[in-house]
């Protein structure tokens, strides 16, 4: 029997699945920081580029300025930090000038672990990266080797990946990212053996998600043979789309015998707290989900289904969604049934609500397709199908698309900034629209203090003082069972 890590996914990952990423500001995460440091996690899944941006976009909060507070909270676990390499923030693929600037500072901020991947498993880029990691800091280095269902995606291409990545010596350890929990316990029992044979004494994790019911099963199986660490996720940001609960992985566990060195008084405290802002603030719970044999096809991954839900929610669209996701799987298919990893999944399911609310199918391309298509972001699995590549290729925006620059480059960046500005700055202005970097930086700071128990009073007496166009009341009183609060001009 084995002693098992956890690593903590509710602050990135499982926000992104339950609550569009957008559930959390900083405020919010450093109410848990103090719990999350006592419950002994191997590392807490923190953050990622596209995080960064929509914590800017929707809180106005300084995402190097999180970075930097949770670090000081919890200076004994890594934060971890998941990219796709030669990107951040923006679509655009950056020059290793520019990505040595993003790592260096991420990891002065205290980003402490990353997690590489490349959506088309290209080793090549995948040592570039994790080599500019090393030279630039003395951050983990985990590599990802992300699961799918293909005829090339079998036992034998992920072994080969992992032997190249243990004989690289830039990486610390690795692990098996199933993004749509598609892997079940007969698969895992024959891919875990093959990727621990190449890989000798590194560390093996492994990430799968709730999506079609499967992955409770994939971790006992992991456990049993020589998985170092399970990715859970806590409270309300565990079932759904996100990953498997902690406290049910750590009974389980048990149960079959193996150790977790845990403290789970503070496990149910921080579950406790999660609760409580959920109910607070109205943000959903995840539940446990059933087996649905669609998602082998389509494929979609837990964060963007919960994406798309939002959006067509937002289009008062809801009913549309099986048809969403009947068509991700046909424009998935035609654009050479790529790996639903990021950027893929953002891809094909954006293509696929333009072809279901237009007029008709690929009436309207946006700019990533069509950029896909071109191979900006590497070379398609199949063949893009004739007819769409036809269709695509002909637009004038695709010929506009094929005069930019392929890369964006740390030179050029800075020739439009001021020689002063803080890289931390430089690094968000470089890459995200003026308005919202500006917001950002003009808003005044929150007190990094949150209690959801009074958070509804709190909104509700900011909304009386803000309210546009009405007088605030000179007198005020709310009454409830054991709860009476009066406020007098």
């Amino acid at each position: 029997m084995a002693d098992i890590k956890l690593v903590d996914v509710s602050i990135r990952d499982g926000n992104q699945c339950m609550w569009s990423m957008t559930g959390m500001g900083t405020h919010q995460m450093m109410q848990a920081a103090p719990l999350m440091e006592r419950v002994g996690f191997r590392a807490i899944d923190f953050t990622s580029s596209t995080h960064m941006a929509v914590g800017v976009r929707y809180h106005q909060d300084d995402p190097w300025q999180r970075i930097r507070l949770m670090h000081q909270a919890l200076p004994n676990v890594p934060l971890q930090f998941i990219s796709t390499g030669f990107r951040f923030i923006s679509w655009e693929t950056a020059d290793h000038d520019f990505m040595r600037l993003a790592y260096r500072t991420l990891m002065k901020n205290g980003i402490g672990r990353f997690v590489l991947l490349d959506p088309m498993h290209d080793m090549d880029a995948l040592m570039q990266v994790a080599r500019i990691v090393k030279e630039e800091g003395d951050a983990e280095n985990m590599a990802a080797l992300t699961y799918t269902l293909s005829d090339v995606h079998d036992d034998a291409f992920y072994a080969n990946c992992a032997r190249q990545i243990a004989a690289s010596g830039d990486f610390d350890l690795l692990y098996i990212k199933d993004p749509s929990g598609l892997l079940t316990s007969e698969r895992a029992r024959t891919l875990i053996p093959a990727v621990k044979k190449e890989i000798g004494s590194l560390p093996l994790e492994l990430h799968s998600h709730c999506t079609i019911g499967l992955s409770q099963f994939n971790y006992m199986v992991g456990a049993e043979l020589g998985i170092d660490a399970l990715h859970v996720a806590i409270g309300p940001l565990a079932h759904g789309s996100s990953l498997p609960c902690a406290t049910q992985t750590i009974a389980n566990l048990k149960t079959h015998g193996h150790t977790v060195d845990v403290n789970e008084t503070a496990l149910k405290q921080l579950e406790d707290y999660y609760f409580g802002l959920a109910k607070a603030e109205g943000l959903a719970v995840g539940k446990p989900q059933a087996y649905d044999a669609s998602y082998l096809r389509h494929q979609v991954a837990g964060g963007v289904l919960t994406t798309t839900r939002r959006q067509l929610a937002e289009l008062k669209l809801e009913h549309k969604f099986d048809e969403v996701m009947a068509e991700v799987e046909r424009v998935r298919a035609e654009l050479g049934s790529p790996i639903m990893v990021t950027p893929f999944p953002q891809i094909v399911t954006t293509q696929a609500m333009f072809n279901v609310m237009g007029d008709g199918r690929y009436e309207q391309i946006p700019d990533q397709a069509i950029r896909y298509v071109l191979g900006r972001f590497g070379r398609p699995t199949a063949p893009v199908d004739q007819n769409v590549l036809d269709r695509i290729m002909s637009l004038p925006r695709t010929k506009e698309i094929e005069k930019e620059p392929i890369t964006m480059t740390l030179k050029d960046r800075r020739k439009q900034f001021s020689k002063r500005m803080s890289d931390e700055e430089f690094l968000l202005r470089a890459v995200m629209p003026v308005d919202q970097v500006d917001a950002m930086r003009t808003r005044s700071p929150d007190e990094l203090h949150y209690n959801p128990t009074i958070s509804p009073v709190l909104r509700l007496l900011k909304g009386l003082h803000h309210g546009k166009g009405k007088k605030s009341p000179a007198n005020f009183s709310v009454s409830q069972k054991n709860f009476k609060l009066t406020l007098n001009r």
